[in-house]
């Protein structure tokens, strides 16, 4: 059957090829998720929860100086103004930007059990939040008219469309995202090295690609891991697609048997240091990884990550660690996909796109600051030029008062006496 019936606007009954009823709604429904979920805005580098959450902290006075709030409290507020989607995915989303071994610069400031690599955080009613103090420079100006506002989904509040975003926070943070029929996954850079390609960007406005790789090194990922190798970094900066492949750092250390042990001290990023474990474990069993006699996960807040892999005497530490990072997550790889909304639509990008966009969004926000600053100026100025009228006329002036039956009349006398 190629047809449906519908009934039209007037009661008239009319019939619609059923492929192309499909078709339209699929592409409605992916244009939705992409543009109102998955994929982050160019110009703040943030998703619509995550902006949401921004901003709503931002209204509530939720600042670095401030005291932390429980975190239920943060996702009732964005889930009942701006964002009516499971309470879950906005704890989930809330959480991500507080992790500092996720997020390379945390937006949120946590208190209480955010949770590891391995294990889950406590539930939003334990846990407590509060911006984080780079937080405050994406909101920085929003009430001077430097962004544009529009209608929350039920038109009683209204909600920014992009935050000022006064640091490259897309380049800095990256952002991971699942749309329909594409993805976004993006590594974070060192803040540094990308304030200073937009330095290099504003005086260079039509550099190549090229040029920023003077700048930007590669990616900086939170958990402190090493990059094996320069041709992944370089395609995924200068086309927007690469492979980075990510090491874990280690060291030797003699134990007090006389036997050597592996330490890791960071790993790569989003790699689970239980799954690491247990992998090796399993190939020692099955006899595919020789010269390990002992694993044990020593790490702890205070001394962070510290993985003991303990050798037999007769092992050899280089040859052993070599097996590990060919069969185990201590040797991973990267996927880059650098595709953010420009002006609503995705698109893939290089560094010197990224950082361009970056660029117009802040002389666009410096512009519309600036339009507001002054017009304020203008107010205050047509106010301080009649009082000083007031002062040269001040006699008279008490006198149209005094005379006047009320305050409109006053003020009416006033204007047409002094114009």
């Amino acid at each position: 059957m190629s047809d449906l019936t519908t009934i039209e606007p007037g009661g008239t009954v009319g019939a619609i090829d059923i492929n192309d009823e499909i078709q339209t709604a699929f592409i409605d429904y992916a244009m939705s998720v992409i543009v109102s979920r998955a994929l982050p805005d160019v110009r703040d580098g943030l998703k619509p929860v995550q902006r949401r959450i921004v901003y709503s902290m931002f209204e509530e006075g939720m600042h670095y100086t401030s005291r932390h709030r429980k975190s239920a409290n943060v996702v009732g507020n964005v889930m009942g103004r701006y964002h009516p989607h499971s309470n879950d995915a906005i704890y989930d989303a809330l959480v991500r930007l507080g992790q500092d071994f996720n997020t390379r610069v945390p937006l949120i400031d946590p208190q209480g059990n955010f949770g590891t690599i391995d294990d889950p955080p406590a539930a939003m009613r334990y846990t407590e939040s509060r911006l984080s103090s780079i937080a405050r420079f994406l909101t920085e100006g929003i009430n001077e008219d430097t962004v544009d506002f529009e209608p929350n989904y039920d038109g009683e509040h209204s909600e920014p469309s992009v935050l000022p975003a006064r640091f490259p926070n897309l380049l800095v943070n990256g952002s991971t995202g699942i749309a329909v029929g594409m993805a976004t996954n993006m590594p974070p850079y060192n803040l540094g090295e990308v304030i200073d390609a937009v330095s290099f960007g504003l005086d260079n406005p039509d550099a190549p690609p090229e040029a920023y790789l003077d700048f930007i090194q590669g990616p900086d990922f939170p958990t402190g891991c090493h990059l094996v190798g320069r041709q992944g970094i370089r395609e995924a900066l200068l086309t927007g697609r690469g492979s980075v492949r990510m090491r874990a750092i280690t060291e030797l250390e003699e134990l007090p048997r006389g036997n050597t042990a592996i330490i890791v001290r960071a790993h790569p990023y989003m790699v689970s240091q239980d799954r690491v474990l247990e992998r090796t474990a399993q190939l020692v069993n099955e006899k595919k990884l020789t010269g390990i006699s002992d694993l044990r996960n020593e790490s702890s807040d205070r001394h962070g990550v510290r993985l003991v892999i303990e050798l037999k005497k007769d092992a050899i530490p280089q040859v052993v660690l070599n097996q590990l990072f060919k069969q185990t997550q201590l040797q991973d790889t990267f996927g880059v996909n650098n595709v953010a909304l420009v002006d609503g639509v995705p698109r893939t990008l290089n560094v010197a796109e990224l950082i361009g966009y970056y660029i117009d969004h802040q002389m666009e926000v410096i512009e519309r600051r600036t339009r507001f600053r002054l017009q304020k100026a203008r107010d205050r100025a047509h106010i301080v030029e009649g009082l000083l009228v007031a002062l040269d006329n001040i006699d008279e002036v008490v006198a149209i008062i005094r005379g006047s039956d009320d305050v409109e009349g006053a003020r009416l006398s006033l204007m047409e006496r002094f114009e």
